[in-house]
Protein backbone atom coordinates (compact mmCIF):
# COMPACT_ATOMS: atom_id res chain seq x y z
CA UNK A 1 0.00 0.00 0.00
CA UNK A 2 1.38 3.34 -1.13
CA UNK A 3 1.97 5.86 1.35
CA UNK A 4 1.26 9.75 0.73
CA UNK A 5 2.35 13.09 2.85
CA UNK A 6 -0.29 15.75 2.78
CA UNK A 7 1.31 17.34 0.10
CA UNK A 8 1.18 14.72 -2.28
CA UNK A 9 -2.90 14.73 -1.81
CA UNK A 10 -2.55 18.55 -2.79
CA UNK A 11 -0.99 17.53 -5.89
CA UNK A 12 -2.97 14.52 -6.46
CA UNK A 13 -6.39 15.99 -5.87
CA UNK A 14 -6.19 19.66 -6.29
CA UNK A 15 -7.35 20.80 -2.71
CA UNK A 16 -4.92 22.77 -0.57
CA UNK A 17 -2.67 21.53 2.54
CA UNK A 18 -4.98 24.03 4.25
CA UNK A 19 -8.45 22.78 3.47
CA UNK A 20 -7.30 18.68 3.94
CA UNK A 21 -6.62 19.92 7.69
CA UNK A 22 -9.76 22.01 8.11
CA UNK A 23 -11.86 18.65 6.40
CA UNK A 24 -9.74 16.73 8.92
CA UNK A 25 -10.40 19.09 12.25
CA UNK A 26 -14.04 20.11 11.65
CA UNK A 27 -15.83 17.02 9.75
CA UNK A 28 -13.43 14.11 10.23
CA UNK A 29 -13.47 13.70 6.38
CA UNK A 30 -10.45 11.37 6.98
CA UNK A 31 -8.22 10.23 9.67
CA UNK A 32 -4.91 9.70 8.71
CA UNK A 33 -1.82 7.73 10.79
CA UNK A 34 0.47 10.45 12.59
CA UNK A 35 4.27 9.52 12.88
CA UNK A 36 5.88 9.89 16.03
CA UNK A 37 6.95 13.27 15.38
CA UNK A 38 3.01 14.31 14.35
CA UNK A 39 3.62 14.18 10.64
CA UNK A 40 0.06 13.11 8.77
CA UNK A 41 0.87 9.82 6.52
CA UNK A 42 -2.33 9.08 4.37
CA UNK A 43 -2.91 5.61 2.45
CA UNK A 44 -4.69 4.64 -0.63
CA UNK A 45 -7.85 4.96 0.72
CA UNK A 46 -7.40 8.05 2.26
CA UNK A 47 -6.41 9.42 -1.61
CA UNK A 48 -9.65 7.81 -2.90
CA UNK A 49 -11.69 8.95 -0.48
CA UNK A 50 -10.55 12.73 -0.40
CA UNK A 51 -11.05 12.44 -4.44
CA UNK A 52 -14.36 10.80 -4.18
CA UNK A 53 -15.06 14.03 -1.69
CA UNK A 54 -13.31 16.58 -3.77
CA UNK A 55 -15.60 15.74 -6.66
CA UNK A 56 -18.85 16.37 -4.79
CA UNK A 57 -17.75 19.26 -3.65
CA UNK A 58 -16.50 20.97 -6.92
CA UNK A 59 -20.41 19.63 -8.33
CA UNK A 60 -21.57 22.41 -5.43
CA UNK A 61 -21.73 19.99 -2.32
CA UNK A 62 -21.54 21.62 0.87
CA UNK A 63 -18.52 20.03 2.89
CA UNK A 64 -21.33 19.95 5.48
CA UNK A 65 -23.49 18.02 3.71
CA UNK A 66 -20.65 15.54 2.42
CA UNK A 67 -19.76 14.89 5.63
CA UNK A 68 -23.09 13.80 6.96
CA UNK A 69 -23.64 11.20 3.70
CA UNK A 70 -23.28 7.71 4.51
CA UNK A 71 -20.47 5.88 2.73
CA UNK A 72 -22.73 4.80 0.14
CA UNK A 73 -24.24 7.39 -0.86
CA UNK A 74 -21.65 9.28 -1.54
CA UNK A 75 -20.36 6.92 -3.71
CA UNK A 76 -23.30 6.50 -6.12
CA UNK A 77 -23.46 10.59 -5.74
CA UNK A 78 -20.11 10.19 -7.05
CA UNK A 79 -21.17 7.78 -9.88
CA UNK A 80 -24.09 10.02 -10.66
CA UNK A 81 -22.32 13.41 -11.22
CA UNK A 82 -19.58 12.16 -13.04
CA UNK A 83 -22.20 10.65 -15.59
CA UNK A 84 -24.26 13.78 -15.85
CA UNK A 85 -21.35 16.81 -14.99
CA UNK A 86 -18.62 16.86 -18.42
CA UNK A 87 -16.56 20.11 -16.30
CA UNK A 88 -12.72 19.23 -17.22
CA UNK A 89 -11.56 19.19 -13.56
CA UNK A 90 -14.55 16.49 -12.77
CA UNK A 91 -13.61 14.58 -15.15
CA UNK A 92 -9.67 14.03 -14.74
CA UNK A 93 -10.32 13.46 -11.19
CA UNK A 94 -12.49 10.50 -12.25
CA UNK A 95 -9.93 9.29 -13.88
CA UNK A 96 -7.47 9.73 -11.07
CA UNK A 97 -9.62 7.28 -8.92
CA UNK A 98 -9.82 4.84 -12.24
CA UNK A 99 -5.58 4.95 -11.72
CA UNK A 100 -5.54 5.11 -8.07
CA UNK A 101 -7.95 2.08 -7.62
CA UNK A 102 -6.28 0.44 -11.06
CA UNK A 103 -10.07 -0.08 -12.18
CA UNK A 104 -10.19 -0.97 -16.19
CA UNK A 105 -14.03 -0.93 -15.90
CA UNK A 106 -14.49 2.71 -14.35
CA UNK A 107 -12.03 3.90 -17.31
CA UNK A 108 -13.53 2.30 -19.67
CA UNK A 109 -17.27 3.63 -18.50
CA UNK A 110 -15.47 7.11 -18.59
CA UNK A 111 -14.04 6.97 -21.69
CA UNK A 112 -16.60 5.78 -23.64
CA UNK A 113 -19.48 7.93 -22.72
CA UNK A 114 -16.66 10.87 -23.59
CA UNK A 115 -16.48 9.72 -26.88
CA UNK A 116 -19.67 9.45 -27.54
CA UNK A 117 -20.74 13.10 -26.55
CA UNK A 118 -18.06 14.78 -28.52
CA UNK A 119 -15.80 12.27 -30.28
CA UNK A 120 -12.30 10.39 -29.80
CA UNK A 121 -10.31 13.54 -30.76
CA UNK A 122 -11.57 16.38 -28.42
CA UNK A 123 -12.28 13.81 -25.38
CA UNK A 124 -8.54 13.10 -25.74
CA UNK A 125 -7.49 16.69 -26.36
CA UNK A 126 -9.75 18.42 -23.33
CA UNK A 127 -9.58 15.61 -20.73
CA UNK A 128 -7.19 12.80 -21.51
CA UNK A 129 -4.09 14.95 -22.17
CA UNK A 130 -4.70 17.42 -19.16
CA UNK A 131 -4.91 14.31 -16.92
CA UNK A 132 -1.79 12.56 -18.52
CA UNK A 133 0.35 15.86 -18.37
CA UNK A 134 -0.93 15.75 -14.43
CA UNK A 135 0.10 12.21 -14.55
CA UNK A 136 3.40 13.56 -16.16
CA UNK A 137 3.79 15.87 -12.61
CA UNK A 138 2.77 13.04 -10.27
CA UNK A 139 5.48 10.78 -11.39
CA UNK A 140 7.91 13.40 -11.27
CA UNK A 141 7.60 14.35 -8.11
CA UNK A 142 6.68 10.40 -6.69
CA UNK A 143 2.97 11.56 -5.98
CA UNK A 144 2.50 8.31 -7.24
CA UNK A 145 3.61 4.76 -7.82
CA UNK A 146 4.46 3.06 -10.88
CA UNK A 147 2.11 0.57 -11.26
CA UNK A 148 -0.30 3.12 -11.32
CA UNK A 149 1.18 5.19 -14.04
CA UNK A 150 1.76 2.53 -16.55
CA UNK A 151 -2.01 1.04 -15.65
CA UNK A 152 -3.18 4.10 -16.99
CA UNK A 153 -0.61 4.69 -19.52
CA UNK A 154 -1.05 1.39 -20.85
CA UNK A 155 -5.24 1.95 -21.09
CA UNK A 156 -4.78 5.65 -22.88
CA UNK A 157 -2.02 3.38 -24.87
CA UNK A 158 -4.52 0.77 -26.14
CA UNK A 159 -7.13 2.88 -26.92
CA UNK A 160 -5.14 5.40 -29.35
CA UNK A 161 -3.50 2.29 -30.62
CA UNK A 162 -7.14 0.81 -31.57
CA UNK A 163 -8.51 4.40 -32.90
CA UNK A 164 -5.41 4.45 -35.72
CA UNK A 165 -5.54 0.80 -36.61
CA UNK A 166 -9.50 1.81 -37.41
CA UNK A 167 -8.70 3.81 -39.76
CA UNK A 168 -8.95 3.25 -43.78
CA UNK A 169 -7.77 5.03 -46.63
CA UNK A 170 -6.77 3.70 -50.11
CA UNK A 171 -2.85 4.36 -51.33
CA UNK A 172 -3.63 6.62 -54.41
CA UNK A 173 -5.03 8.98 -51.51
CA UNK A 174 -2.71 9.36 -49.19
CA UNK A 175 -0.61 12.41 -48.62
CA UNK A 176 2.79 13.27 -47.23
CA UNK A 177 4.99 10.49 -45.77
CA UNK A 178 5.78 10.87 -42.04
CA UNK A 179 8.05 9.38 -40.23
CA UNK A 180 7.44 9.31 -36.45
CA UNK A 181 9.77 7.74 -33.87
CA UNK A 182 10.99 8.34 -30.29
CA UNK A 183 14.64 8.89 -29.62
CA UNK A 184 16.57 5.74 -27.68
CA UNK A 185 15.80 5.71 -24.03
CA UNK A 186 12.62 7.21 -24.89
CA UNK A 187 9.17 5.23 -23.60
CA UNK A 188 6.44 8.17 -23.15
CA UNK A 189 4.65 7.49 -26.37
CA UNK A 190 1.14 8.66 -25.95
CA UNK A 191 1.30 12.00 -27.74
CA UNK A 192 3.51 10.10 -30.39
CA UNK A 193 0.72 8.05 -31.10
CA UNK A 194 -1.93 10.98 -30.89
CA UNK A 195 -0.03 12.60 -33.83
CA UNK A 196 -0.36 9.59 -35.75
CA UNK A 197 -3.47 9.20 -35.52
CA UNK A 198 -4.24 12.91 -36.22
CA UNK A 199 -1.89 12.38 -39.88
CA UNK A 200 -3.29 9.33 -40.59
CA UNK A 201 -7.18 10.87 -40.49
CA UNK A 202 -6.29 13.33 -42.70
CA UNK A 203 -4.91 11.31 -45.51
CA UNK A 204 -0.96 11.58 -44.72
CA UNK A 205 1.07 7.75 -44.96
CA UNK A 206 3.16 7.45 -41.85
CA UNK A 207 5.92 5.17 -40.91
CA UNK A 208 5.41 4.44 -37.11
CA UNK A 209 8.77 3.46 -35.67
CA UNK A 210 7.60 3.68 -31.82
CA UNK A 211 9.54 3.98 -28.80
CA UNK A 212 13.39 3.75 -28.07
CA UNK A 213 14.95 3.93 -31.92
CA UNK A 214 18.50 4.19 -32.26
CA UNK A 215 19.87 7.23 -34.47
CA UNK A 216 20.91 4.85 -37.35
CA UNK A 217 17.87 3.32 -37.47
CA UNK A 218 16.24 7.13 -38.32
CA UNK A 219 18.74 7.42 -40.92
CA UNK A 220 18.30 3.98 -42.66
CA UNK A 221 14.77 4.58 -42.36
CA UNK A 222 14.76 7.85 -44.05
CA UNK A 223 17.35 6.71 -46.70
CA UNK A 224 15.07 3.99 -47.82
CA UNK A 225 11.40 5.67 -47.43
CA UNK A 226 12.01 9.50 -48.00
CA UNK A 227 9.40 11.08 -45.81
CA UNK A 228 8.55 14.47 -46.16
CA UNK A 229 8.25 15.22 -41.92
CA UNK A 230 9.92 13.66 -39.47
CA UNK A 231 8.15 14.21 -35.96
CA UNK A 232 9.61 13.38 -32.75
CA UNK A 233 8.33 13.86 -29.09
CA UNK A 234 11.28 14.29 -26.16
CA UNK A 235 10.33 13.59 -22.67
CA UNK A 236 13.60 12.21 -21.26
CA UNK A 237 16.88 13.85 -22.16
CA UNK A 238 18.39 12.22 -25.16
CA UNK A 239 21.73 9.97 -24.51
CA UNK A 240 25.11 11.15 -24.50
CA UNK A 241 23.87 14.81 -25.46
CA UNK A 242 21.38 17.77 -25.08
CA UNK A 243 18.18 18.03 -26.35
CA UNK A 244 19.73 21.12 -28.31
CA UNK A 245 22.44 18.86 -30.03
CA UNK A 246 20.12 16.44 -30.75
CA UNK A 247 17.68 18.11 -32.80
CA UNK A 248 20.88 20.27 -34.25
CA UNK A 249 21.55 16.66 -35.64
CA UNK A 250 18.34 16.12 -36.76
CA UNK A 251 18.53 19.31 -38.93
CA UNK A 252 21.71 18.59 -40.07
CA UNK A 253 21.85 14.93 -41.33
CA UNK A 254 17.35 15.23 -43.12
CA UNK A 255 17.99 18.36 -45.06
CA UNK A 256 15.35 17.17 -47.39
CA UNK A 257 12.75 16.79 -44.44
CA UNK A 258 10.93 19.43 -42.21
CA UNK A 259 11.58 18.25 -38.66
CA UNK A 260 8.63 18.57 -36.09
CA UNK A 261 9.38 18.13 -32.28
CA UNK A 262 7.29 18.43 -29.23
CA UNK A 263 7.58 16.88 -25.43
CA UNK A 264 8.64 17.80 -22.10
CA UNK A 265 12.37 18.60 -22.49
CA UNK A 266 11.66 22.07 -24.59
CA UNK A 267 9.58 23.52 -21.88
CA UNK A 268 12.56 23.78 -19.46
CA UNK A 269 15.11 24.88 -22.03
CA UNK A 270 15.47 28.29 -23.96
CA UNK A 271 16.24 26.36 -27.64
CA UNK A 272 16.94 27.93 -30.69
CA UNK A 273 15.57 25.63 -33.25
CA UNK A 274 16.78 25.57 -36.62
CA UNK A 275 15.01 26.93 -39.26
CA UNK A 276 13.13 23.03 -40.93
CA UNK A 277 12.66 22.86 -36.87
CA UNK A 278 8.91 23.38 -36.00
CA UNK A 279 8.10 23.25 -32.49
CA UNK A 280 4.47 21.98 -30.88
CA UNK A 281 3.65 23.19 -27.57
CA UNK A 282 0.31 21.16 -27.45
CA UNK A 283 -1.67 18.92 -29.83
CA UNK A 284 -3.93 21.51 -31.19
CA UNK A 285 -0.84 23.10 -32.47
CA UNK A 286 -0.24 19.78 -34.31
CA UNK A 287 -3.44 19.72 -35.43
CA UNK A 288 -3.92 22.78 -37.09
CA UNK A 289 -0.37 22.45 -38.82
CA UNK A 290 -2.21 19.24 -39.94
CA UNK A 291 -5.04 20.83 -41.05
CA UNK A 292 -3.67 23.69 -43.23
CA UNK A 293 -0.81 21.72 -44.63
CA UNK A 294 -4.00 19.21 -45.78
Amino acid sequence: MSSYSIKDLERISGIKAHTIRIWEQRYNIINPNRSDTNIRNYNDEDLKWLLNIGILNNCGYKISKIAQMPKEEILASVLKVTETNFDTNVQIDNLIIAMTELDEDRFEKFLSSNILRKGFERTFLEIVQPFMVKVGVLWITNSINPAQEHFISNLVRQKLIAAIDGITHSTSQQKSKCLLFLPENELHEINLLFANLILRKHGYKTIYLGQSVPYNDIKMVTDLHQPEFIITVITCIPAEMSVEEYIGNLSNDFKSQQILVSGYQFFNTEIKFPPRVKFFKTPEELMSFVTNNS
